[in-house]
């Protein structure tokens, strides 16, 4: 079944309706795909910040917009797993990664726990020019339906916070 038919339309009117408290139950494997389309439009709309408004809103109820995004990263080479907080519209160094994060939302205390974050990662080698890697939202709930995908680095959204970052979290 493709998304061109009428099975595929319903596949998405639902999806869009229900994302993202139900959508890790609806998707399986052979529809992984077509995640990323649905996760896809909100880029096709024509620049970061309908992205980063579109995606969210449309999905039910939010909170205010965060101030801070939590991250948890990897070093996958080391092992080691640090917590990170990201201030909105702040660079963060991880390794070779510039992390900045545009927008963070959490659900209501009583909707099912959510959090999602728009981030941008680009990673800086020196000699080299800067190569973005990843730009679009993450979901606390199903890191690997929109992931970095890196050799060395893993990084994804824990938690939003509403208050400002209690240090500087830059290396």
């Amino acid at each position: 079944m493709g998304f061109g038919d009428e099975g595929g339309k319903a596949f998405l009117r639902l999806a869009w309706a229900a994302f993202p408290r139900y959508l890790p139950a609806m998707v399986s494997y052979h529809r992984l795909a077509g995640v990323g389309l649905f996760l896809g439009v909100a880029l096709l709309l024509g620049s970061p910040a309908a992205a980063q408004s579109a995606l969210p809103e449309a999905a039910g109820r939010w909170l205010p917009p965060a101030r801070t995004a939590v991250l948890q990263t990897l070093d996958k080479i080391t092992g080691r797993v640090r917590t990170m907080e990201a201030p909105i519209e702040q660079t963060v160094r991880f390794g070779t990664l510039d992390i900045m994060a545009r927008a963070c939302r959490q659900r209501p205390p009583e909707e099912a726990p959510e959090s999602a974050a728009f981030l941008e990662i680009r990673e800086i080698k020196p000699g080299e020019t800067p190569r973005t890697l990843f730009t679009g939202w993450m979901f606390a709930s199903s890191p690997a339906v929109s992931a970095l995908e890196h050799p060395v680095y893993d990084v994804w959204i824990i938690e939003c916070r509403m208050a400002a970052p209690s240090g500087s979290n830059s290396r």
